[in-house]
């Protein structure tokens, strides 16, 4: 499976933010728990929808999205 597939992007919900698999739960959630210091397995256990894979596709969303980003050249 495409860990992208697991993030879903609907307008209804939390605003058309990236989620996880339709869940309330964004990816920047996600990067922001871990940032925090969260282990992975903290996460998952305060928040049992999520599994593993989802962690992993949150990282690889933002790394695709940071890889498109265009180099603006130093003024």
């Amino acid at each position: 499976m495409n860990h992208l597939d697991r993030i879903t992007v609907e307008p209804e919900k939390r605003g058309g933010k990236p989620c996880i698999r339709g869940l309330r739960i964004t990816v920047y959630d996600v990067l922001e728990y871990l940032a925090a210091g969260m282990t992975e397995e903290e996460i998952l256990a305060d928040f049992p929808d999520l599994e593993r894979a989802d962690i992993r596709a949150s990282l690889a969303f933002v790394a695709e999205r940071e890889r498109r980003l265009v180099s603006i050249p130093p003024g």
